[in-house]
């Protein structure tokens, strides 16, 4: 018997409001750092330390944050498995993480560098995994005063009162013309010519040139944005405000939120990285923890092409496969 067979609807329904009470209880706390961050006069008082790069960084907010989170679970829910961003970065090893057993997977603090700068994309990120799939997400910006939740069965929803997406329009016949493109630059910033930052900025070209640019690649997309975020990158794919979201370098905790609320929402998570045979290759959906998404928005069918929803969103995948490099954020049994 599987975990999700120990895991009843009302057991999910309650997890979840669970879930949304911890993710403003958390929001609450990270604002009160924010504030304090504005109001300390130049103390010092917020000052960051870096993790592996100058971008990659932590500060007492995401401690503190994930602590609470952490206590508030094992109390509650203590069987269940925890994963946070923080405790696994003081000496877990890269293994995938996520296995079958009910597990959180927790973010404190997604978007800590605009956090530092008080860019006001920041939240807390909290997804529950079972079986392997994000059953439950929660996604808090305080500062935005915006949640976004959703659970299995039960929708995806914005602030509990509007039902996400706020639209379900066809996908553009011509897409990636006509959709606004998500990204980041992530925080591999080595200037290795063929490594990860140069071939995503080789990417982004190729998404925004005009048609017929780049060898026949250019895919004139409306606009390309970078929140800073991947969790609110992903909350904003539900929302429908993002057509593309493409991505690699995430962790687990980066997205198992974002994930959850997106296919709730209707939307379609693959891989990023193209396959060998782009017009034939199974679309499939992605494995939680591969470090490579590809989210197209929520929509509906297409009057203009006779497609369904999902052919539509399918079609988007292989137009923009067609335009990216394959990205090399490997790990071990990857």
């Amino acid at each position: 018997m599987s975990a999700a067979q120990h895991l009843s609807d009302d057991d999910l329904a309650k997890i979840y409001t669970f879930a949304v009470q911890l993710g403003k209880d958390a929001g609450v706390i990270l604002m009160k750092f924010a504030q304090a961050r504005w109001s300390d006069n130049g103390s010092g008082a917020q000052l960051f330390t870096e993790k592996d790069s100058a971008v990659d960084i932590v500060t007492k907010a995401d401690e503190d944050v994930e602590t609470f989170i952490k206590n508030a679970i094992e109390k509650k829910y203590p069987t269940h498995k925890f994963l946070g961003e923080e405790t696994y970065s003081k000496g877990a090893s890269q293994d995938y993480l996520i296995g079958d057993e009910p597990t959180w997977c927790i973010d404190p603090l997604d978007g800590t560098v605009n956090y530092t700068h008080l860019f006001p994309m920041f939240c807390v990120s909290i997804g529950f995994i079972v079986d392997g799939r994000a059953v439950i997400g929660v996604i808090y910006a305080p500062f935005t005063a915006q949640l976004f939740s959703a659970c299995r069965g039960r929708g995806a929803w914005l602030n509990e009162t509007q039902r996400l997406p706020l639209r379900d329009q066809p996908l553009p016949p011509n897409a990636p013309q006509g959709c606004v493109l998500s990204v980041e630059w992530g925080k591999d910033r080595k200037d290795a010519p063929d490594g990860n930052l140069h071939r995503k900025v080789d990417s982004f070209l190729n998404m925004a040139v005009e048609p017929g640019g780049r060898g026949g690649k250019g895919g004139m997309v409306h606009g390309v944005r970078s929140l800073g975020s991947a969790t609110l990158d992903l909350a904003y794919v539900a929302l429908g405000a993002f057509d593309i979201w493409w991505e690699g370098g995430c962790w687990e905790w980066d997205v198992a939120a974002g994930v959850a609320i997106v296919q709730e929402a209707g939307g379609l998570v693959t891989t990023a990285n193209p396959p060998a045979d782009v017009k034939n290759a199974p679309i499939e959906d992605v494995r939680l923890g591969s470090r490579l998404y590809l989210a197209i928005r929520p929509a509906g069918p297409s009057p203009a092409t006779g497609e369904s929803a999902r052919e539509s969103q399918e079609r988007v995948v292989r137009e923009v496969w067609r335009r990216v490099r394959h990205l090399d954020y490997s790990r071990p049994g990857a």
